[in-house]
């Protein structure tokens, strides 16, 4: 990678991941095969969004941006009713209209229909002794794969448009990011009295990602109070032809993690923390530390949060993603989307507060301070960020999130930074609509 330029390949969306993790889709059971169903759902996710400033992209000159997404999914599943075969197949639109997004990754003119889900799979809850089965879970197919919090895996969610060339255009929608399911898979897991490992390998054909092949094996133990999770990946293959200097080190690439989570205090305290090292050409470092207070004797129980992450010059952010909601991995929604970083050369700081007001209507308020590292060979994306959502519920098949942002970059483009025009504090706006049927 050149590294006096952002990279958009370090780029993903949220949007697709926060919706379809907050509100499964409304299935309509279609037919009864007396141990599995078979259910047919829609998806459909709308937004619209408004910058005060473009990132990086090459424009001639300082505007705003004004653009739309929107993603359409039609699904058939097949549910066992206990244990069983499960297998979805599903058809994904995904359309850009207007400016294209911020940062230029898309123009607005993408509309695209394409194959999401094809994957078959078999779940038993209950081999070998009755008293302590064993839980086995196998599939195979074209399907979104997580890893623990997704600080490293959650779905091949980048989907640029055809502004950077028709080579990486993977539809747009850029934010909503409807498109998750890597193309090949093949996962196996095994569970029993808390322990739980799991094998998998995934294959990407997302030429933002230089269609990556992996491996990975994960072993994680639930004590009732928390877990602990130890992951293992393994980089097994780019496209050449797709790959830049900073992708292909990722044929042959080591990945160790090791997360977890604790719930103290009668559970009104919860800790997390994550680490990972990368072992290539280069040693990569990332961490995280996340403490959180939730005050439960307060109306709507709100909950107050601070985390601390940090990665080193050169590490490579992987698949991550938005596995908790707003602010999970994507940090930042101008940040993370359009300016950077993009959880590489970085240190974040991240001030949480999010509370029900009633039982339909969720306000969250997330505060961001933002350094880079290395300030001299990479461009400097250090600033604060502050963004004021709200997430509505008013049925179980719709879903309204309007969100603000301020972003204050410390320097422009002209003065190594990414925002074009000034480093003055620019506003950022969005509308997410979400109806699940």
């Amino acid at each position: 990678m050149n590294k006096n330029n952002t990279s958009p390949r370090l780029c993903g969306a949220i949007g697709g991941v926060l919706l379809v993790a907050t509100l499964p889709a409304q299935a309509y059971e279609m037919a009864d095969l007396g141990h599995s169903t078979v259910n047919i759902d829609i998806q459909a996710l709308l937004g619209a969004f408004h910058s005060d400033r473009g990132y990086a992209n090459g424009a001639a000159e300082a505007r705003r941006y004004r653009w739309q997404e929107g993603t359409l999914t039609l699904g058939a599943e097949l549910s066992p009713k206990e244990g069983g075969l499960y297998g979805r197949v599903s058809t994904v639109g995904t359309a850009t209209w207007g400016d294209g997004d911020a940062a230029g990754f898309t123009s607005g003119n993408e509309r695209e229909l394409e194959l999401e889900d094809a994957f078959l799979g078999y779940r038993s809850e209950s081999l070998g002794d009755p008293a302590s089965p064993w839980r086995l879970d196998v599939s195979a197919g074209r399907q979104p794969i997580t890893l623990g919090d997704g600080f490293l895996v959650a779905g091949d969610a980048t989907s640029l448009g055809d502004a950077l060339g028709e080579e990486l255009d993977r539809g747009g929608a850029y934010y909503l990011a409807g498109r998750q399911a890597f193309d090949r898979t093949a996962t196996a897991t095994l569970g029993r009295e808390g322990w739980q490992g799991q094998v998998a390998w995934f294959e990407s054909d997302n030429p933002a990602q230089a269609s990556t092949e992996m491996a990975a094996l994960t072993l994680s133990h639930d004590h009732g109070s928390g877990l602990v999770e130890a992951t293992y990946l393994r980089g097994l293959g780019v496209d050449e032809a797709e790959a830049d200097e900073f992708l292909a080190q990722r044929d042959g690439m080591d990945v160790y993690g090791l997360r977890f989570e604790q719930r103290l205090l009668d559970e009104a305290l919860s800790l997390r923390g994550e680490l990972a090292h990368q072992r290539k050409d280069t040693r990569e470092n990332a961490w995280a530390l996340e403490p959180a207070w939730t005050f439960s004797e307060l109306p709507g129980q709100p909950t107050l949060s601070l985390r601390y992450s940090r990665f080193s010059e050169a590490w490579d952010p992987l698949f991550f993603g938005a596995t908790r909601g707003y602010g999970t991995w994507f940090q930042g929604e101008v940040a993370a989307n359009y300016a950077g970083p993009f959880n590489s050369n970085a240190e974040v700081w991240r001030l949480g507060l999010e509370g029900s007001i009633n039982e339909s209507l969720n306000l969250g308020l997330l505060a961001y301070d933002f350094s880079s590292r290395d300030r001299v060979d990479q461009p400097d994306m250090g600033g604060r960020e502050y963004n004021l959502y709200l997430e509505w519920l008013p049925t179980d098949w719709l879903y309204v999130s309007p969100l603000l942002g301020w972003y204050n970059p410390d320097r422009s483009a002209e003065q190594g930074g990414t925002q074009l025009g000034d480093d003055d504090t620019s506003f950022y706006a969005q509308l997410l609509v979400g109806v699940f049927f």
